[in-house]
């Protein structure tokens, strides 16, 4: 586990999930300085390639990549230098993957005192059914804190999970590890901050910003209902606000 950065308060990260490097820049412009933390994921990475990660972090911002990394050990720790090379401040590795892969991650984060390993539990889109598919017999909140003590054991800095888990992971990891809880969407202006009435985007454990934080989330990351929002600032804002 990093030890050489200051923890992050509770803090917002904006997804860029885009498709074309434009677009996500356009993004970027209409926040301004208003956010100063984003996520690339997977899409944005492969369309784009890393010069976005890395002209973000040379403009003062934070980078979350979201590379989900699951390898032979050598190949995660290569792909986690890069990320520290690229000046990212965050990098997710698959916890499914076991001690292994995420003690690989750890030690090669060594080298980038600022990047923090994070080790996704379970993918927000997955249920109980999804686990059984694949030979997994406990539901998804004991699965993701079987995978969060195997993250603590390996030195992570910190775990992925849906908001609905944020709670209990705060319980078991204690207030210095971080949580980061994709999976979270706005409830539409005027509706209750834990309605679960609105667009979820995929996730099958959703939650709102607020509700999230107040389990005990460190950060959470919003996609569409930033990027989609007629006003991306004001957006931000409501997001904020239940920090």
């Amino acid at each position: 586990m990093n030890t050489d950065f200051p923890l992050a308060d509770r803090e917002v990260i904006v997804a860029l999930d885009f498709d074309d490097r434009r677009a996500a820049e356009e993004l970027v412009e209409r926040l301004g300085d208003a956010c100063g933390f984003y996520k690339i994921g997977l899409e944005l990475l492969t369309a784009a390639g890393p010069g976005l990660a890395r002209d973000l972090v040379e403009r003062g911002h934070e980078v979350f990549l979201d590379l989900k990394l699951f390898e032979i050990p050598n190949s995660v720790a290569g792909a986690v230098r890069a990320a520290g090379a690229l000046g990212a401040s965050m990098v997710t590795v698959h916890g499914m993957g076991g001690t292994g892969i995420m003690s690989a991650a750890v030690e090669a984060a060594r080298e980038f005192p600022r990047l923090r390993v994070l080790a996704l539990t379970v993918v927000t889109s997955m249920t109980a059914g999804d686990l059984a598919d694949i030979g997994i017999e406990a539901d998804t909140e004991e699965q993701v804190l079987r995978l969060a003590r195997l993250a603590v054991g390996a030195g992570c800095d910190g775990v992925i999970a849906s908001p609905r888990e944020a709670g209990v992971l705060r319980a078991l990891l204690g207030p210095e590890r971080l949580i980061v809880t994709p999976g979270v969407t706005l409830a539409p202006d005027g509706a209750p901050g834990g309605s679960t009435g609105w667009a979820t985007g995929g996730h099958a454990r959703p939650g709102t910003p607020r509700a999230a934080f107040a389990a005990g989330a460190s950060h959470v990351v919003v996609g569409r209902s930033i990027a989609r929002a007629a006003d991306p600032v004001a957006a931000l804002r409501r997001a904020r606000a239940a920090c």
